[in-house]
C-alpha cells in the first residue's frame, strides 16, 4: 500500500489541479499545489459540469455550495439556424441521473475550489506565483524547478509530480518537446454573458446552427440586483482554414463587430441572438483548439491530467468534466494500488484511451453531428426533417456520445464509487 505521507506536487491550480488536491486529501494524502498565477481572480465565462463530474464533486461534499453558485440544467435543445428543433432531451435530474448537471461560471468555480483546498489542506498547501520551468527525475523521485515573479527559484523534490497545467503544459512539453502548438480548426469562439430572461424555460442549454456557425447559450446564475438570468453565450464562426493559430487566452478581449453580422437574422420565438449579443458584457475571443491524443502520460514518477493530458474541442460539454474524472480516478488508484508505478499504470489504463476517443469524436462534432446532418440533408432534399433525419437516428447519436463520454444514465447510476472508504 502506498504511504499516505509521500510528497505529491501538483503543477497547476486550475479546476483540475484543485480537484486533484481535494481528491487526494479525501483519500488521505497531503499534496501541494503550485500555480503560476500570483493572484487568481474569477475570470472567464461559463462551463457545464455534466452529471458524472457532479457525482465526483458531490462525493467530495461540494454539491450544495455548487448549486448555490450555478444553475441545475434540465434540458438540451438543438435547433437549426431558423429555430427548428432538431433534437431535445432532458438533462441532469430530469433525465433520471442521480446527480444534476450544473452550469457555472468558470472563474467562480475555480475560486470556490481554491477556497476549499485551503480550508481543508491549509494555506501552505497552495503556492501561488510559482511557474514550472524545468523538471528531472527517475523511477523513484522527481525534481521540479519553479520561478516566482521576482525571479527567485524554488526547487521541489517530490515522490510524484502531477501535471495539471493546461493545454500549454510545461510538464507535457518536457516529455513531448517537438509537439508544437495546439491544432486549430479555423473556428473562433466569441463568448460573453448577458442579463436576460433565459430561454426555453430558464434552465436549458440551446445549441443552434452547424459546425461552421453556431450559437450556444445556457444560464449560469441569477443577477442579484435585477433578478435576471446570467445567460452565458458563445458564437462560433469559421474564419480560417486553421493555418495560423491565433493567441489562445481565456481572457483575450473580443470585438462583436467581427461576428455579429453573421448572426443578424438569428431570431426565433424564444431566442433573439442579435439582442443577446448587443446587450452583453465584455466579450472574449478564443480559438477552437485541441491536441492529438498521446501514446503515453506517465514517465517515471510524473503523469498528466486534464487539458495537459487530453485537451479537446468544446463539444458535448466534456472538457472540465473529464478533468474532474481524471482527478478522482487517479486519487482512487493511488489509494488502492500496492505501489506508485502500479497506481499510475492503472490510472492511465482507465483514462487515456477513454479520453483519446472523446478527443477524436469531438473532432467529428460529437453529439452536435445531428445539426450537421440536418443541414446536409436539407441541401439534398426538400423532405420533412422527420423523414430525412429519423428520430431514431438522432437518438442513437446522442446515446452513443453519452456511452463514449461515460455519462449514460444507467451506467453512471450503477457504477461503483471512486471514494476510498
Amino acid at each position: 500500500m502506498i504511504e499516505r505521507n509521500i510528497d505529491i506536487a501538483i503543477a497547476g491550480g486550475g479546476i483540475v489541479g484543485l480537484t486533484t488536491a481535494l481528491s487526494l486529501h479525501a483519500a488521505g494524502f497531503r499534496p501541494t499545489v503550485y500555480e503560476a498565477v500570483a493572484a487568481p481572480t474569477p475570470l472567464g465565462v461559463g462551463i457545464n459540469l455534466l452529471p458524472h463530474a457532479v457525482r465526483e464533486l458531490t462525493e467530495l461534499g461540494l454539491l450544495d455550495e455548487l448549486l448555490s453558485l450555478g444553475i441545475a440544467i434540465d434540458s438540451l435543445h438543438y435547433l437549426t439556424s431558423n429555430g427548428e428543433e432538431v433534437w431535445q432531451e432532458p438533462r441532469g435530474l430530469a433525465a433520471s441521473y442521480h446527480w444534476p448537471q450544473i452550469a457555472i461560471h468558470r472563474g467562480k468555480l475555480q475560486m470556490f475550489l481554491l477556497e476549499k483546498t485551503i480550508e481543508r489542506l491549509g494555506a501552505n498547501a497552495v503556492h501561488l506565483g510559482h511557474k514550472l520551468v524545468a523538471l528531472e527525475g527517475d523511477s523513484t523521485r522527481t525534481r521540479a524547478r519553479f520561478v516566482k515573479r521576482n525571479g527567485e527559484e524554488t526547487v521541489v523534490d517530490a515522490d510524484l509530480l502531477l501535471g495539471a497545467d493546461g493545454i500549454h503544459s510545461a510538464v507535457r512539453r518536457h516529455f513531448y518537446p517537438d509537439e508544437g502548438a495546439p491544432r486549430w480548426n479555423g473556428i473562433t469562439l466569441w463568448r460573453s454573458t448577458t442579463l436576460v430572461k433565459a430561454p426555453m424555460g430558464g434552465k436549458a442549454m440551446v445549441w443552434a446552427g452547424w459546425h461552421a456557425q453556431k450559437f450556444v447559450a445556457y444560464p449560469i446564475g441569477v443577477d442579484p440586483e435585477t433578478g435576471l438570468d446570467i445567460l452565458n453565450w458563445i458564437c462560433d464562426l469559421k474564419v480560417s482554414d486553421g493555418e495560423m493559430l491565433p493567441v489562445r487566452d481565456w481572457n483575450r478581449p473580443g470585438n462583436r463587430d467581427d461576428f455579429a453580422n453573421a448572426f443578424a437574422d438569428w431570431k426565433w420565438s424564444d431566442v433573439d441572438v442579435p439582442t443577446i449579443v448587443a446587450n452583453s458584457g465584455p466579450i472574449y475571443e478564443f480559438p477552437m483548439v485541441d491536441r492529438d491524443p498521446l501514446p503515453r502520460w506517465a514517465f517515471g514518477m510524473v503523469t498528466l491530467l486534464g487539458d495537459a493530458a487530453h485537451p479537446m474541442y468544446p463539444v458535448g460539454s466534456n472538457g472540465a468534466t473529464q478533468g474532474v474524472l481524471d482527478a478522482r480516478v487517479l486519487a482512487y488508484h493511488l489509494a488502492t494500488a500496492a505501489n506508485l508505478p502500479e497506481a499510475l499504470a492503472r490510472y492511465e489504463t482507465e483514462r487515456r484511451e477513454a479520453t483519446s476517443t472523446i478527443v477524436l469524436m469531438n473532432r467529428q462534432m460529437g453529439p452536435d453531428r445531428v445539426l450537421e446532418l440536418a443541414v446536409e440533408r436539407r441541401k439534398s432534399s426538400n423532405g420533412d426533417l422527420d423523414t430525412i433525419l429519423p428520430m431514431a437516428e438522432r437518438a442513437a447519436i446522442a446515446e452513443e456520445y453519452k456511452q463514449i463520454a461515460g455519462f449514460s444514465s444507467a451506467s453512471l447510476n450503477a457504477r461503483g464509487s471512486y471514494s476510498v472508504r
